[in-house]
């Protein structure tokens, strides 16, 4: 999946499309499960110290998970100029709102999601949110990442589960090896 097509097929020229490409963001520079973005509140950005609060994450667990300087860009551009016009009727302290200042939904921010992948030419997927999710653990993984940072990033229980992005990763090693190696 070409991640930058997807960023790239908001339209941040209108409040939706902003709104949008800051969910597309947040979602995958912090690889949080799509329950736990829809229940993310304005106070669960710490934009000082660059991280994002999870509040009773899969598990009932908290965790805190870094976000990029870049997914905090678009977040500010929508928590000053978009949020306040959309929440003027409610006093909701939902991060992501509807059109109409309402909590989103579930079938609501996979649409989104959904919608910005089909754009972007990478075909109709089932489970949007969670593709952003895996690319990014996937693509962390395969540059480096520790198994065990990937692990309580993700706010995995067991290493068992996070193990699946290592498989991932030795079939691209393997990919690389026979494209790559003098002797393949």
């Amino acid at each position: 999946m070409l991640v930058e097509s997807v960023m790239t097929a908001t339209d941040v020229a209108t409040p939706l499309g902003l709104r949008n490409r800051a969910i597309l963001e947040t979602f995958y520079s912090t690889a949080i499960r799509c329950s736990e973005l829809l229940a993310l509140q304005v106070y669960d950005i710490e934009v000082d110290r660059g991280v994002v609060k999870v509040r009773q994450g899969k598990g009932r667990k908290d965790r805190v998970v870094p976000i990029s300087q870049r997914a905090l860009t678009w977040l500010n551009k929508y928590t000053l100029d978009i949020r306040p016009d959309l929440i003027s009727r409610t006093e909701l302290a939902s991060l992501f709102v509807s059109y109409s200042g309402r909590a989103l939904t579930r079938n609501n921010l996979s649409a989104i999601v959904r919608g910005y992948i089909v754009a972007a030419g990478a075909g109709h997927r089932r489970g949007a949110c969670h593709l952003l999710r895996h690319t990014a653990a996937t693509l962390m993984m395969e540059n480096g990442a520790d198994v065990r940072a990937l692990q309580m990033y993700l706010g995995h229980r067991r290493l068992n589960t996070t193990m699946l992005y290592t498989h991932v990763s030795i079939q691209h090693l393997q990919d690389v090896h026979r494209r790559t190696h003098p002797g393949a």
